[in-house]
């Protein structure tokens, strides 16, 4: 059987074939690739018509990218999907605290998840951040109230958890949320690497080059 078998001649050809699925969308650049890169992440071009981006969310995530803005995390998963050398040439590190032991106490302490006791673990540290949440519900719930209730203000959240619990609800209060600009997927689809696929994209609009 003959195949392609250079990556970026995969990765090419899979574009086009996801980029007939994104007509009648009214995207500008910027989104389709946003948009193409969550969609061949998870291999499913159904994803086209759910995927919710908040006005000036991806020049906003880009601007701080630029800016050397660290990127916080729910899971390891969403840790290891982006390109930390990538940040690192804007000035950027990701960081993800669910394997902390003083998490892991408060966690257990309060009766909550650990990603949500995470989240309160970086509180003022979300300022002008990224949020980069692939798993967990309660960790997108937690930063909705910590922009609500404490005044945190992330430059953007890529709030993509999945599931059958809680995940469609964070996601609907994400896109109404009216203060911070997001980029999140309707209903329970989502993951990890669909979230890290959010992130790499506006990374790579900015430098396409994947070292």
């Amino acid at each position: 059987m003959d195949f392609i078998k250079q990556p970026m001649e995969i990765e090419t050809r899979s574009m086009e074939i996801i980029t007939p699925h994104l007509q009648g969308l009214n995207l500008d650049e910027k989104a389709t690739k946003v948009y193409r890169r969550i969609i061949h992440a998870a291999g499913d071009v159904e994803y086209a018509p759910i995927i919710r981006v908040g006005d000036g969310a991806i020049d906003a995530a880009i601007a701080a990218l630029k800016g050397g803005c660290d990127i916080y995390t729910d899971v390891e998963m969403v840790r290891t999907g982006i390109n930390k050398r990538k940040l690192a040439s804007f000035g950027g590190q990701v960081h993800c605290l669910i394997a902390d032991e003083q998490v892991a106490a408060a966690a257990k302490a309060e009766g909550i998840t650990r990603s949500m006791a995470a989240m309160r673990a970086f509180g003022k540290r979300l300022d002008g951040s990224i949020v980069a949440i692939g798993n967990a519900p309660t960790a997108l719930f937690e930063v909705l109230r910590l922009i609500r209730e404490e005044g945190i203000r992330p430059a953007c959240v890529v709030g993509i958890p999945v599931g059958f619990v809680g995940a469609a609800d964070s996601k609907q209060e994400l896109a109404e949320n009216g203060i911070v600009p997001y980029i999140t997927v309707a209903g329970t689809k989502g993951g990890s690497p669909i979230a890290a696929a959010a992130v790499n994209a506006m990374m790579y609009f900015i430098n396409n080059d994947r070292g």
